[in-house]
């Protein structure tokens, strides 16, 4: 267990100095002040003119150095508040008719933030649900001839809605669009009689692929009049060309007429729909361009474009705000719920296979739609990270990706994204750049421009041609030289001619190695210039900086132990002391005991500590033997049989020639040869019961004992006081129990007499006449005899 703990504290040591060297030399390798601190916030820059050391380093590191208040360089990023339009809240019981264009959801609307590299800003997003906030909804239709039983139902779409919504928007309009397939076989028949009606020999309109039949209009009327006069067409194929309609629906805003409002595209179908490619059966490769082609509300080029991507249709009504709800009848259900989740802040709802519940369908759509906040930012620039934290209406906090939405969100319900960007480097070439943040499905955006800070503002104030830099020959920039193009080094003393730039790194590279000056110094005209330490007492030396004074190895965390000197990363030891870390003395003093044996002739001597022979064992001069049964015990019998002459070796004392016997008088004299722990005072019984004393000791390798000749013997018993002693306690014992005897019986004769008087006084006859006393008189009286 103590090896293993060592090792771990090594290990933790190691591990510690090697993250410190990491940590102080993160910043070295910036060389003007723009390049210190684009390798991270930690990195400061000293600009003055006098400073030596390393320039770019931690803070508290160029001030230990003596670097000066006033010459710190240590920009920082800011946030600046541009635009921060309150978020607008509608007094109660008031009734307040507001523009679109008054209504505010989001808080602030413009930040400018400056960024350093590596340091993040962060600010927050408030977002409000306003109230009575208007809608443009446009129904988008497929008017293949197997929809001809809806038209009935949603021709009334415009007033109904209407009436439905009032309790959400005052300020709802509503357009109508219809699709059908690209008139191109084998979408369609393409012969002169069919193109004109599809149908036949039944009666349809001629086929279409899109036409905007009604812009978004508040005439709930209009909307019905418009339906009405629609009649349905056919194609050969079931796919039909809805994606092609919804781009078109999207691109064209001005045509359609959507307002910077809440926009609602409701995609109404009873069939599939052609993907990007599907166009290259009917001889159409162009991929579609995502733009606006309609004339006279007509869609013109469905013959020349393929069908969009669903990323096209995603990014085009992501770019528009607007949620899509597609109404599909249950066979499809699947497959537009597959196309929903590719496609931002869309719904899939059951349609009917009349269309009869088309108005609760859009209603219950919105409610999901609408109640949920999901934000989205432009692209970035290379390099900058932007990051969410949401803080919804049930108090919890999300990160990551949910950290990006809140659901759940009713009218009036206030919500707040904190936000946190971060750049690394400078990138744009420190160009400003603008990046946007919106909620999907809202109109309603964040401008944030991103300022980088790529250089200090000491930058500004440089002298071109500074005699400090060799007679003009660079530009003084932040306390040091940047040169011109035929100068190198420090202080642009190196001309590029007499020596080129690979000969410089060349002559700091020792032997094979790759690393200019060891990576602890600077090549400055193909010469090292070691890296001055923060400690002055710690410093590289060498040609190439190879060597120092403070990596050679430690001991007792002291360098080479205490006993030697640090030279090249190498321990020169003192006289008396060697090892890697100095660390093993070559006086053996410490393994000598008391009576100046060696480790007590069980072990040997190495680097001052004993190193035990007999593995029983241990201590530092190996004295201790925790499992032995102890030297008094283990060479009693031989004492006892040499001193006395008795004991179970008492025939011949067979092994116990051993030692040299030396007597003494009595226990006292003893004393002089007694030495804890080596010579202990040994106390042991002999076959007699009595005590016996010697000490057993090895002094230049010879055993001695020596026997205090004196024996302690118990002396035996005094038998009268004994008997006496025996006789008395049985004496009282009888009396004892005679008294006690005695005791019980007066109590027994007591309690005896005390219930007869009781029973006595409960008599009921007279203790003067006996009352089962007869007398011996008869009288007998005639019956007859009446007195005469």
């Amino acid at each position: 267990m103590d090896v293993r703990v060592l090792l771990i504290l090594v290990l933790l040591a190691f591990v510690s100095r090697s993250r410190a060297k990491t940590d102080s030399n993160d910043c070295l390798s910036g060389e003007t002040c723009g390049e210190c601190i684009q390798i991270g916030p930690q990195c400061v820059w000293c600009k003055d003119p006098d400073y030596k050391p390393s320039r770019c380093d931690h803070q508290d590191s160029l001030e230990k150095a003596g670097c000066t208040a006033l010459g710190i360089e240590n920009p920082r990023g800011t946030i600046t508040i541009d635009k921060n339009k309150p978020v607008t809240n509608r007094k109660p019981d008031v009734a307040e008719t507001l523009k679109h264009d008054e209504i505010t959801q989001m808080q602030p609307q413009k930040l400018t933030l400056d960024l350093r590299s590596g340091e993040a800003q962060k600010f927050t997003l408030k977002f409000k649900r306003a109230e009575d906030y208007p809608i443009d909804l446009y129904f988008l239709m497929d008017l293949s001839d197997s929809m001809l039983s809806n038209i009935e139902n949603v021709k009334n779409l415009g007033t109904e809605l209407a009436k439905k919504m009032q309790g959400t928007t005052s300020d709802l309009r509503i357009g109508f669009g219809s699709f059908l397939e690209k008139l191109v076989m084998p979408f369609i028949l393409t012969t002169p009689k069919y193109l004109k009606n599809p149908c036949y020999p039944g009666n349809c309109t001629a086929p279409f692929t899109y036409k905007n039949v009604l812009s978004l209009t508040s005439d709930g009327q209009a909307f019905t009049r418009e339906v009405s006069k629609q009649k349905t067409s056919g194609n050969l194929d079931s796919p039909e060309a809805g994606f092609d309609a919804i781009m078109q629906a999207a691109a064209c805003t001005k045509e359609i007429g959507w307002r910077n409002v809440t926009r609602l595209l409701v995609f109404s179908t009873d069939a599939g729909f052609h993907l990007a490619g599907d166009g290259k059966l009917g001889g159409i490769v162009r991929p579609n361009d995502g733009k606006c082609h309609l004339e006279n509300n007509m869609y013109t080029m469905g013959h020349y474009f393929d069908y969009p991507t669903i990323s096209q249709l995603a990014d085009t009504l992501s770019e528009n705000n607007i949620q899509t709800i597609f109404a599909v009848t249950q066979p499809f259900r699947v497959i537009y719920e597959q196309l929903s989740a590719l496609i931002p802040k869309s719904k899939v709802g059951i349609l009917s296979a009349s269309s009869s519940n088309v108005i609760e369908l859009i209603l219950e759509a919105y409610k999901e739609l609408s109640s949920e906040i999901i934000l989205e930012n432009s692209k970035l620039p290379k390099n900058v990270s932007i990051s969410f934290v949401s803080h919804c209406k049930n108090g919890g906090s999300q990160k990551g990706e949910n950290g990006r939405k809140c659901s759940n969100i009713s009218i009036g319900d206030e919500v707040t994204f904190d936000v946190e960007i971060v750049t690394e480097g400078c990138p744009s070439n420190g160009k400003s750049e603008t990046i946007k943040i919106k909620p999907l499905g809202f109109n309603e955006e964040v401008e944030v421009v991103l300022n980088f800070i790529c250089e200090c503002e000491c930058h500004k104030d440089n002298i071109p041609n500074s005699p400090v830099c060799t007679d003009g020959k660079g530009t003084l920039e932040c306390g040091v030289c940047r040169c011109n193009e035929d100068r190198l080094g420090r202080l642009c003393e190196c001309s590029r001619d007499e020596v080129q730039s690979e000969d410089l790194d060349a002559n700091c590279r020792m032997g094979n190695s790759t690393d200019i000056c060891s990576n602890n110094g600077e090549c400055v005209c193909g010469t090292c210039e070691c890296k001055i330490r923060d400690n002055p007492e710690e410093r590289y030396s060498g040609k190439f900086c190879e060597c120092d004074n403070f990596s050679c190895d430690r001991s007792d965390n002291k360098l080479c132990g205490g006993h030697g000197r640090c030279v090249c990363r190498k321990c020169i030891c003192d006289a008396d002391y060697t090892g890697s870390a100095c660390d093993c003395p070559l006086n053996d003093s410490t393994c000598r005991t008391g009576n100046k044996q060696m480790c007590n002739g069980r072990g040997v001597c190495k680097c001052g500590k004993c190193i035990c022979t007999d593995p029983k064992f241990q201590g530092d001069t190996c004295e201790f033997c925790p499992s032995c049964p102890g030297v008094c015990t283990e060479h009693k019998d031989c004492v006892e049989c040499r001193a006395f002459k008795t004991g179970v070796k008492k025939n011949g004392c067979e092994g116990c020639s051993n030692f040299n016997y030396i007597p003494v008088k009595k226990k006292e004299d003893l004393s002089p040869h007694i030495d804890p722990p080596n010579v202990p005072l040994c106390k042991q019984r002999d076959a007699n019961d009595c005590w016996f004393y010697f000490t057993y000791a090895i002094r230049n390798d010879n055993v001695e004992v020596h026997v205090a000749e004196s024996l302690e013997c118990p002396s035996g018993p005094d038998i009268i006081p004994i008997v006496a002693g025996v006789v008395a306690g049985i004496v009282l014992i009888g009396l004892a129990l005679l008294l006690i005897w005695k005791l019980l019986m007066v109590l027994h004769d007591r309690r005896e007499f005390d219930k007869f008087e009781k029973e006595k006084m409960n008599a009921k006859w007279d203790t003067g006449e006996n009352p089962i006393y007869k007398s011996a008189v008869t009288t007998v009286v005639n019956p007859r005899y009446e007195g005469k």
